[in-house]
C-alpha cells in the first residue's frame, strides 16, 4: 500500500494535515480532479526550513525541505481521498517553489525532494508533470512550497 512504501522510506503523515494559513481552502475537487494548495515544511505543528536556498540552506537541505512539503501534500490528498490513498490514480502535476538567493540554480535538484517521495509512494502512479520555479520569498520565508494536482477515483 502507499502508507506501507512510505512507511519503508522512514515517512510518517501527520495525524492531520494543516489548516490553511489564509482565506482558502486546503484542496478544491473537481468531478476526479484534487487541487491542493500550496504545502508549506510543517511539521509537529512547526514551520521548519526558514530562509534561502542557497543561503541558509545547501540543495541537500533544500531537497529534505521539498520531500517534507510532499508529506504534507501526501496528507491534503489522504484527507481528500477520505482517508483512502488507494483512491490516487495519478500525481498529475506537482509545482515546486524555491526560495533561492539570486545566483542560486538548482531548483530542479530541490524539487527533486517531492517527485522523488511521490514516485517512492505511488509508484508509476506517482509520475508527474512539474515546474521547479525560483522565487524572491515565500510565506514565513520558508525555504519550499509544493502543490499539486492530483486525479482519484
Amino acid at each position: 500500500t502507499v502508507e506501507e512504501r512510505l512507511q519503508a522510506a522512514g515517512v510518517e503523515l501527520p495525524a492531520q494535515a494543516s489548516a490553511p494559513a489564509a482565506n482558502y481552502v486546503p484542496y478544491t475537487q473537481v468531478d476526479d480532479m484534487v487541487y491542493i494548495s500550496g504545502q508549506v515544511p510543517v511539521k509537529d505543528g512547526k514551520m521548519m526550513f526558514v530562509g534561502k536556498c542557497g543561503k541558509e540552506y545547501s540543495v541537500e537541505e533544500g531537497y529534505e525541505c521539498a520531500k517534507l512539503c510532499a508529506v504534507n501534500v501526501i496528507s491534503q490528498i489522504k484527507q481528500a481521498c477520505g482517508g483512502d490513498l488507494s483512491r490516487v490514480e495519478r500525481i498529475v502535476k506537482l509545482v515546486g517553489f524555491v526560495n533561492a538567493a539570486p545566483d542560486f540554480q538548482d531548483h530542479p535538484k530541490v524539487v527533486n525532494g517531492a517527485s522523488d517521495l511521490m514516485v517512492a509512494a505511488f509508484q508509476d502512479k506517482g509520475r508527474h508533470a512539474r515546474s521547479a520555479v525560483g522565487v524572491g520569498s515565500l510565506p514565513f520565508n520558508v525555504a519550499v512550497e509544493v502543490e499539486a494536482i492530483v486525479k482519484i477515483k
